[in-house]
């Protein structure tokens, strides 16, 4: 028995090496066939959505390129027309200050004037009140002060011409005086007509400003929205990415599933009576019941070898228990040295050995399944414990 375990573990030994780390294989009848049909059609569905979701992302990310395009053109003509209102008002400025400077230039001109004006005024007032008052004398120092005749009449001739030049000079001043305040009138006038035009372009300046503001917000509100399609943009291509990756993964197991119903209907089957066993088979048969199915109920434990023994009666697999169990990338713990390890140790428990006997007995609880695997969305098939067998 010690030599026969030896060989047993040596066979497992060296399936381990030769076999590759892939899961159980799955079986679909007609049904889980076209559940992934059906899967694979609204995933499809799915795509076209997001694809669709993509190019109306692309025509609002066009939209707002074009709008944002222009607002810019717009921004460039309102800096423009914003540079030369301001440069505009900085002439205004300089004018309203070099008026300024000549209104008080003029006002003090002015200012000399009235003052040489009251001068005059005041020297001819004098000479005619002294005249007034003192023309007795005047007249006597004249009639007798002159050498002759000629000379009285010079002197008189002098006063007269005297006080007519005090009164041509008044005039004068006068006149000097208007003219002064006459320029002083209009330099107000155009002060005045300066200050209004700048109080019109200031206004065109702060209506400007308000619009490369309002510009400059709306090309700004247009830069976050093309960032944020651009980044649901991102999201839906990833999306598609995981969607057209869904889709291929469902096409193959769809491909595999039909394979494999193809194999199970071009199947013939042998009856249990004809099944020969080797020696160890029963040993080898309840270590990998315990494997699979050791934390299972009893049930299910009989389903794992009913699903080896209808292996062993199809003849689209090995016709051995040893054969099928170590065919390559079917059962899982060959693949991961679990079986060797319960074979080199008998980890099998009674239940598993009483299973083990049940199944080469040709007792089934799951029919004619040929294969088995822990649940998982979509899949059908009769569940026992932890396991669904198809």
């Amino acid at each position: 028995m010690r030599d026969f375990k030896k060989k047993m573990i040596a066979g497992g030994m060296t399936a381990v090496l030769l076999a590759c780390a892939f899961p159980v294989s799955s079986y679909a009848d007609n049904d889980k066939i076209s559940q992934l049909e059906d899967q694979i059609n609204q995933k499809k569905e799915e795509k076209e959505q997001t694809e669709n979701e993509i190019r109306e992302r692309e025509g609002e990310l066009e939209n707002l390129n074009q709008q944002t395009e222009g607002l810019k053109g717009q921004l460039n003509n309102l800096n423009t027309d914003l540079k030369e209102v301001s440069e505009h008002l900085e002439e205004l400025e300089q004018q309203i200050e070099d008026k300024n400077q000549e209104i008080e230039t003029t006002q003090q001109e002015l200012e000399e004037a009235r003052k040489v004006e009251e001068e005059q005024y005041a020297a001819m007032k004098k000479r005619v009140q002294f005249m007034y008052e003192k023309r007795d004398y005047v007249m006597l120092e004249m009639f007798f002060g002159a050498a002759n005749f000629s000379d009285l009449l010079n002197r008189g001739d002098y006063f007269e011409q005297l006080s007519k030049y005090d009164r041509e000079q008044l005039e004068l001043f006068k006149e000097t005086r208007r003219g002064i305040e006459e320029k002083e009138a209009l330099l107000e006038k155009e002060k005045e007509e300066l200050d209004e035009l700048r109080v019109s372009v200031e206004a065109e300046q702060s209506r400007v400003a308000g619009l490369v503001s309002q510009t400059s917000g709306k090309i700004s509100t247009n830069q976050r929205e093309m960032s944020e399609t651009e980044a649901e943009m991102l999201e839906y291509e990833k999306q598609l990415a995981e969607q057209n990756n869904s889709i291929a993964a469902l096409q193959a197991q769809l491909a595999e599933e039909r394979r494999l119903s193809q194999l199970a209907a071009q199947s013939a089957w042998r009856d249990i009576s004809e099944i020969s066993f080797a020696d160890g088979d029963r040993y080898l048969l309840a270590n990998l019941i315990y494997c699979e199915a050791g934390n299972q109920p009893y049930e299910g434990q009989v389903a794992v070898g009913a699903v080896v023994m209808n292996r062993v009666m199809s003849s689209v697999f090995p016709d051995t228990v040893l054969g099928v169990i170590y065919q390559n990338k079917q059962f899982s713990p060959v693949a991961s040295g679990r079986l060797a390890l319960a074979l080199a140790e008998n980890h099998a428990t009674d239940a598993c050995y009483r299973a083990a006997d049940a199944a080469m007995s040709g007792q089934t609880t799951v029919g004619n399944c040929l294969f088995f695997r822990t649940p998982v969305e979509g899949l059908s098939g009769t569940q026992i414990g932890g396991h669904i067998f198809y």
